[in-house]
């Protein structure tokens, strides 16, 4: 495990599921070729650092919204845990596996283990607590909220005992 001043990098975890074939899932790890070839370049994958003295033991994913919601979601939710920003993206932690019978709307992106586009995300939400978790309904359901897109999640199948 890397460590560094004050943060320490998430371990990568196992049996995390990514997105199923077909899912059809922003890709912010793709940036336009500013030198004019019309081609997306590819950026490079980071983990995002927790805070050294934080809990993670219950793993860690990120749900990353566009820079333009940053600060709705940020000023709406009652409790907030690590929240990472680049000039494009603002990201949150949440407990790993937040996406499980969950669709979180576009163009939010879910990223297992915390493993983000490299766009040099900084730190701009310490929790007050030891956890660095945002409690992942209330970010769902503003997510949902802002981009329009009515909350949908599995439930237990229903069935009658006659």
């Amino acid at each position: 495990m890397l460590r560094s001043k004050g943060t320490r990098m998430i371990p990568l975890l196992s049996g995390i599921r990514g997105p199923l074939p077909g899912d059809r899932l922003p890709d912010p790890r793709r940036a336009p070729d500013l030198r004019g070839s019309g081609r997306p370049r590819e950026l490079a994958a980071t983990r995002l650092a927790v805070p050294v003295g934080l809990h993670t033991g219950l793993g860690c994913d990120a749900v990353g919204v566009p820079a333009r919601f940053g600060f709705k979601i940020l000023s709406r939710l009652p409790s907030k845990g690590c929240v990472y920003a680049d000039s494009d993206w603002w990201w949150w932690l949440v407990p790993a596996g937040s996406d499980h019978d969950v669709s979180w709307p576009l163009p939010a992106c879910y990223a297992p283990g915390a493993e983000i586009p490299d766009r040099r995300p900084r730190l701009i939400h310490h929790p007050d607590g030891t956890s660095p978790y945002t409690p992942p309904i209330p970010l769902y359901l503003l997510v949902c909220q802002l981009t329009g897109i009515a909350p949908s999640w599995a439930g237990p199948p229903v069935g009658s005992a006659l």
